[in-house]
């Protein structure tokens, strides 16, 4: 069975803890950027019985080393936003097929099949760099719809008001993934009255706006759009899942994703349910790179699972940091 098969059938937390103990087993002996860190931690596969005591590697190592579990063939490597001259995190992706299958399945779980909409994106600040996986990913969905006015408006916000607004008229199921500023310029300049679109922000005003609070951005986009919720997604360069929002930023994960948040004075102590701190990531689709990742986001887990996102940690706050000279 591979390996996507195997994580796509997850039913429990006894069966995705399985699997990640093998995943976790596999990254020690495979990914020697990872191995070197538990061996700086002390920590051995042998001695790991629950998931949370599994290390997390800091984001970071992203920008620093090639952290690979894989002697494939790199197929790709995406690459985090950032200004000229800032370090980017790099991911190198030895099996797009299961970026494929992780990210069209995850939306699925959520929403429904993919070619069940018109998806309109509007990305400028992703389409003007290279190796963006929010590209990549939002393209693939487009060539999955079978409406042909779906694709990408680069800055035409008056072509993209336009099929918009006739999409949703005629009926049609409209996804409309932006980031949060660009989708500011479209509702600053047209005004829309929604019944048929699910309005999804990737986040981020990239440097174009001065940054909003999400319920602030939320109430200008709600009464923009004239719809009840905005959705939202959650992803990063260095992951190969999402977790989605469907309203009011509380985000849920596929069977395959876990979020876990981690004490800000101790790094290596992971909360109970309802406690705010650094969010950890397992995504079981990361088998090739490393799927336990300690990112630079503060949040909150709930007891159902879902979780919120809070804020950033300053680079200062980031605990283990010095580990990264291995």
């Amino acid at each position: 069975m591979d390996h996507w098969t195997r994580i796509s059938q997850i039913d429990s937390e006894e069966h995705f803890a399985q699997i990640a103990l093998e995943v976790f087993r596999f990254q020690h002996e495979h990914n020697p950027v990872y191995r070197s860190f538990c061996d700086l931690l002390y920590v051995h596969p042998s001695e790991i019985r629950s998931i949370d005591k599994i290390p997390f590697l800091p984001i970071q190592f992203f920008k620093t080393h090639m952290v690979l579990s894989s002697k494939e063939t790199i197929e790709v490597e995406f690459k985090s936003s950032g200004t000229s001259g800032q370090e980017r995190s790099t991911h190198y992706v030895t099996d797009l097929e299961l970026y494929k299958k992780s990210f069209v399945n995850g939306f699925k779980h959520f929403y429904g099949p993919i070619n069940d909409f018109a998806i309109l994106a509007l990305l400028p600040s992703y389409l003007e760099r290279q190796g963006s996986s929010l590209v990549y990913m939002v393209d693939h969905m487009i060539s999955l719809s079978t409406h042909a006015e779906s694709g990408f408006f680069l800055n035409d916000i008056d072509k993209l008001a336009t099929v918009l607004n006739e999409l949703d008229k005629n009926g049609k199921r409209v996804l409309l993934l932006g980031v949060s500023f660009a989708l500011l310029d479209l509702v600053e300049k047209h005004q829309f009255n929604l019944k048929n679109t699910i309005i999804m922000e990737t986040g981020g005003m990239k440097g174009r706006r001065q940054e909003l609070i999400r319920e602030d951005l939320h109430k200008i986009l709600k009464s923009g759009f004239d719809v009840e919720n905005i959705h939202s997604e959650y992803g990063m360069t260095e992951l190969l899942s999402q977790a989605y929002s469907k309203g009011k930023g509380r985000f849920q994960t596929p069977p395959w994703m876990k979020v876990l948040t981690r004490d800000s004075e101790d790094p290596f102590y992971i909360l109970p349910a309802g406690s705010s701190g650094g969010i950890n990531i397992i995504d079981l689709a990361n088998l090739h790179s490393c799927a336990f990742i300690a990112t630079q986001d503060l949040g909150k887990i709930y007891p159902d699972g879902s979780f919120e996102v809070l804020g950033r940690f300053d680079h200062s706050d980031i605990r283990g940091c010095n580990l990264m000279t291995l």
